[in-house]
């Protein structure tokens, strides 16, 4: 846990016992929003080494664009479009970097495997369907489609 996170959760301590003196009700509802606080900074260092990386197909069809949209730096990232029988590697990508890949000819359909690992050597794989009318990154479309939307 970081200083500052330290000097958060410390601070909203002791205005909790400070509330305990004046209210037991009031200190119990400040206690509630210290272990909100706790379990918020708990799941930022559970997510700080995260890469993640999407494939998407350009406007045009022509171009590949590899996106890492996670917390950490993605090494060894590998490509391969399925039915295509292409493949490509990019060495890293640090988070909000991209890198484009030019195809030969213009793709209707098809799906990309990206096989990518972060820092410490974990390996992670993932799978987009990509196609030329759909091409182009939705910004307002969910990370986990819970309503089927598609």
């Amino acid at each position: 846990m970081e200083k500052n996170q330290k000097i958060v959760l410390a601070t909203a301590a002791l205005i909790t016992l400070g509330l305990l003196f004046i209210e037991p009700i009031f200190a119990l509802i400040a206690l509630v929003f210290v272990i909100v606080l706790l379990m918020s900074f708990h799941i930022m260092g559970d997510t700080a080494n995260y890469p993640l990386v999407i494939a998407e197909l350009s406007e045009n069809a022509r171009e590949i664009t590899v996106i890492n949209t996670g917390t950490a730096r993605a090494q060894k990232i590998h490509v391969a479009l399925v039915p295509l029988d292409i493949e490509f590697e990019v060495a890293s990508l640090d988070p909000d970097e991209k890198s484009r890949f030019s195809l030969a000819s213009m793709v209707s359909e098809a799906k990309a495997v990206v096989t990518y690992e972060n820092a410490e050597g974990r390996e992670f794989r993932r799978s987009y369907s990509i196609t030329a009318l759909g091409a182009g990154r939705d910004p307002t479309e969910p990370l986990i489609p819970i309503f089927g939307r598609r």
